[in-house]
């Protein structure tokens, strides 16, 4: 097990105000995305009354020059209004995991910042201290280890993909949810094992049926439906078919997602939740206690009516077998 890495000890060595132009963003926050309309409100206050909060900061021995701990973005309101000059509270240089787990604990309180660039920070964090534990790795940065589960996935995907969700144009970005969505159909066990399955280009024909008129992908969600279809495939051993199906699915854009039925599987699963149904009715009935409803008379007619229903659907199943 690698060893424990805790956050920085932030010792403040007072507050002074630097130069605007002398601070340098950290290369570590996990929040690298900033869209601008957020920062409008921020922007006007900093205007108004000045920066209220100092930012955090820290000495770069190496690069010999001041780098934000905490505070870009009234940094770059500041720069944006013209201030010449920020309050900092400097604090000890600290190493490279130090860094990236301090500002992980700096903003797990704030509003979120988009999923993929957590994901890198998490990726160089597992990297540098060797943990690959999703508990630890929450332990560490203060994230959900459902978070934690979630960047894992984004990692798995090729660069251009990750470059897609860290589009400076929040226009243009695509959300990760739409990787994570993605990612049980193109990591599927029987699906990975078709043919003519490519995991990649797999991925670029869903974003084109996504992004695309006629959109036949609606929402990320209905990848959903995607993985179900294949369920329910594999559990009447259709897989061939669903092969064959979903093969057209990917390569002609304007298929629907309907076409991925199969009769036979989705009768299936509506049988399963027949079932569930039928087991909630027999535990009801069973427990329940005659002489106490003796004259409820509308429950044992529609009990009558029941059993009356069964008898019939009984009778029509036996003579098709």
């Amino acid at each position: 097990m690698a060893p424990k890495s805790k956050t920085l000890v932030t010792h403040p060595q007072g507050v002074k105000e630097i130069q605007t132009d002398e601070l340098y963003a950290n290369p570590h926050n996990p929040r690298m995305l900033f869209d601008r309309l957020p920062l409008d409100v921020l922007r006007e206050s900093i205007k108004r009354v000045g920066i209220l909060v100092p930012l955090t900061v820290y000495w770069e021995t190496a690069k010999e020059r001041y780098v934000i701990l905490d505070g870009q973005r009234r940094w770059m309101c500041a720069k944006d209004v013209g201030l010449k000059n920020v309050p900092v509270n400097q604090v000890a240089e600290p190493s490279l995991v130090q860094n990236i787990v301090t500002m992980f604990q700096i903003h797990k309180l704030r509003q979120d910042w988009e999923l993929m660039p957590t994901a890198l920070k998490v990726q160089l964090l597992m990297k540098e201290v060797g943990e690959k534990n999703d508990a630890r790795l929450s332990e560490l940065t203060g994230l959900d280890e459902a978070v934690i589960v979630r960047c894992k996935k984004l990692i798995s995907y090729d660069h251009d993909f990750q470059d897609m969700m860290l589009d400076p144009d929040p226009d243009r970005r695509i959300k990760a949810d739409f990787f994570i969505e993605l990612y049980p159909v193109i990591h599927d066990r029987d699906v990975a094992q078709f043919a003519w399955f490519s995991r990649r280009k797999f991925v670029q024909q869903m974003l084109v049926k996504y992004l695309e008129e006629p959109r036949t992908i609606k929402a990320v969600t209905d990848f959903r439906l995607v993985k179900q279809h294949i369920t329910n495939a594999r559990r009447i051993q259709a897989m061939d078919r669903l092969s064959a199906k979903l093969k057209v699915f990917a390569e002609l854009a304007a298929t629907p997602l309907d076409s991925l039925d199969i009769e036979e599987a989705n009768v299936h699963a509506e049988a399963k939740a027949l079932v569930k149904k039928i087991n909630t009715i027999e535990t009801l009935v069973s427990e329940l206690d005659a002489e106490q409803f003796y004259g409820e008379e509308d429950l044992w007619v529609a009990m009558t009516r029941l059993i009356k229903i069964l008898e019939d659907k009984l009778k029509k199943a036996d003579k098709r077998r």
